[in-house]
């Protein structure tokens, strides 16, 4: 039997685990491992898996690919799933988006879309918000600041970026309402540009619809309007990294449509292919046009394989009205998550849009609950249950659910996790 432990010297510590589980294979919301334990799967490669594990549809389009061509390279020659993949993801990006160049994670993405900020500006400068995350590699890890773990020892890191608040109730003053936290963090914005960094010389402001590891945060529609409105005042460019948000999970194909703003650029992943490593830049034919000939690349970007899944994904999104069921199951989550709230002092938020929810945990004296939270879960795993942390302080629970989730396989988790909360909570009383 394999096992973790005899394997783990072969493997590099700097990719932290959460367990020491070794899985044999999934089915839609579950998970089996060697030892035969079936467990529900509340991570799904973290909001990758939007249609559960190995969909037939999507498992049925690789398969066939397969059998065809694997790559052959994409700057030499093009691919017909692929370019009926950029079509697709034109056909359901907001606006006018719809020129993509193809890549394989979300930090690479996020790389190229600064890259791009900087190419069709000329302009050095990029913002981001305190509490996001946009990845691991340079580029990425300089526009991180989700946690201070993510950038120590890698010093100096990219410069010409600055951070700035995000809207969020938690970094800004207490007892604000959702205009109150909207004109805080652009009032912060506005300071950023007196005192520190010129809007002119900003190439672009790199913003996330819905923060995924900082907590499941949805910021305020006025702020995420204003925004749009300072960027064009300011010639700067708007990106929007839709990596986690993306592809349906907040009930709208991209978290942009909830608050009626398009963005010049936008980064997708995660969920796009159905299990397979993709990501992409999206914008406008127009800016596209100004990144010349070799200014950007990579080998597998667009590859055969990976754009059939993604094109069988997008098909069965249509043909199962699959943001329907997001809508629909996020508002029973929404509401039993919100029965936690009620039910458990230890449970102080729940938020969040269609099936992109979290909990936060705090102690009852106040103090953040990430020991809480890392108690729940592991009763969660001893139950049957995977489940991730998000938030700035470790402190929240993240659902991440396939997006086709149904009410039954939901009540199956949550009594799993009622289970865990009321255990922890007694060591609060």
């Amino acid at each position: 039997m394999i096992r973790f432990s005899d394997y783990q010297r072969y493997l590099s510590p700097a990719l932290a685990k959460t367990t020491e589980l070794v899985m044999a294979r999934g089915e839609g919301s579950y998970v089996w491992d060697v030892d035969g334990r079936r467990y529900i799967d509340w991570v799904q490669g973290i909001a990758v898996n939007a249609l559960g594990h190995c969909n037939p549809r999507v498992v049925a389009a690789i398969k066939e690919q397969v059998g065809k061509l694997l790559t052959a390279s994409f700057n030499m020659v093009n691919y017909e799933s692929t370019l009926k993949w950029a079509k697709a993801i034109a056909d359901a990006a907001p606006g006018q988006l719809g020129s993509t160049f193809f890549s394989n994670g979300g930090a690479e993405a996020v790389d190229g879309a600064l890259k791009l900020a900087r190419a069709v500006t000329g302009r050095p400068g990029i913002i981001s918000f305190i509490g996001s995350f946009h990845g691991r590699t340079f580029g990425g890890t300089s526009v991180t600041s989700s946690n201070s773990k993510y950038r120590a020892g890698y010093d100096p890191l990219v410069g010409g970026i600055e951070t700035t608040a995000y809207p969020s109730a938690g970094q800004c003053p207490a007892g604000l309402d959702a205009d109150g936290v909207a004109d805080y963090a652009l009032f912060r914005l506005q300071e950023l540009f007196n005192y520190v960094r010129a809007p002119q010389t900003v190439a672009a402001i790199l913003f996330e619809p819905v923060q995924g590891e900082g907590g499941y945060v949805v910021p305020p529609a006025k702020f995420v309007i204003k925004l749009r409105e300072l960027c064009d005042e300011h010639g700067i460019l708007l990106i929007f990294d839709e990596i986690q948000a993306g592809y349906g999970r907040t009930g709208k194909m991209f978290a942009s449509e909830h608050f009626g703003v398009v963005p010049d650029i936008m980064t997708i992943g995660k969920a796009m292919a159905g299990g397979l490593p993709a990501s992409g830049i999206v914008s406008t034919e127009e800016i596209m046009a100004k990144w010349a000939p070799g200014r950007h690349g990579g080998t597998f970007g667009g590859n055969p394989v990976v754009a059939a899944a993604g094109l069988a994904l997008l098909e069965e999104y249509a043909e199962t009205k699959l943001l329907d069921n997001v809508v629909k199951q996020g508002e029973y989550l929404a509401a039993k998550t919100k029965e936690f709230v009620a039910k458990y002092p230890i449970v102080t938020d729940a938020r969040g849009l269609g099936l992109m929810r979290a909990i936060e945990l705090n102690h009852v004296d106040g103090r953040p609950g990430g020991d809480l939270l890392e108690a729940v879960r592991k009763k969660c795993l001893e139950g049957g249950l995977l489940t991730l942390a998000c938030g700035v302080k470790g402190n929240g629970l993240r659902f991440a659910t396939p997006l086709n989730v149904t009410q039954e396989v939901l009540d199956e988790g949550l009594a799993i996790l009622d289970g865990a909360l009321a255990a922890v909570s007694e060591t609060e009383a």
